[in-house]
């Protein structure tokens, strides 16, 4: 039986999948976003520029900065959850165990075909590598800190606190 050939859906668009950066994109950005210095000042002009970018975006984020055990700043937008700051504490850790970014942290055991969950040994309740917690690094000391974003997806959490260092540091 021929007749009117049905129509055929047409194929919904689907964003383009991110693309995950390298250990050694991941690495470069750790050598290229280094401080003269850092102190209380630095911390709230950090703070304030990661939360005017995520107003501008509504995004719902909570955002912290420590260095060398004190915390300097934190915010909570709205539509952030007391989970962000768990994830924050978390992703924290992280950084100061291992003087890397979160996401690098992970990045490098997924390189060796593990999980930072299956291989590090450490407790997922206090310590959890994934993205949005980046070293504060000041030349000629070494990591003294870490900025942290929690409430976007783990990649978007990383580039977002790298965006806000990229700008801040090119000031």
């Amino acid at each position: 039986m021929t007749g009117t050939p049905r129509p055929t859906a047409k194929p919904t668009p689907k964003s383009a999948p991110e693309i995950t950066p390298s250990v050694e994109e991941l690495e470069a950005q750790e050598r290229r976003l280094v401080f003269r210095r850092f102190g209380h000042d630095d911390a709230w002009a950090l703070g304030s520029l990661l939360v005017e970018l995520a107003r501008e975006r509504q995004a719902p984020v909570a955002v912290d900065i420590h260095r060398a055990g004190q915390q300097l700043f934190h915010a909570a937008l709205p539509g952030s959850t007391p989970d962000n700051d768990a994830w924050i504490g978390r992703k924290r850790r992280v950084v100061e165990r291992y003087g890397s970014a979160s996401y690098l942290v992970g990045a490098r055991f997924r390189a060796k075909g593990t999980t930072f969950e299956d291989s590090s040994r450490l407790d997922p309740d206090v310590y959890a590598a994934h993205g949005g917690s980046f070293p504060i690094t000041v030349e000629g000391v070494g990591v003294i800190g870490a900025v942290t974003v929690s409430g976007l997806p783990q990649l978007q959490d990383h580039r977002f606190v790298v965006e806000a260092l990229e700008r801040f540091l090119d000031r």
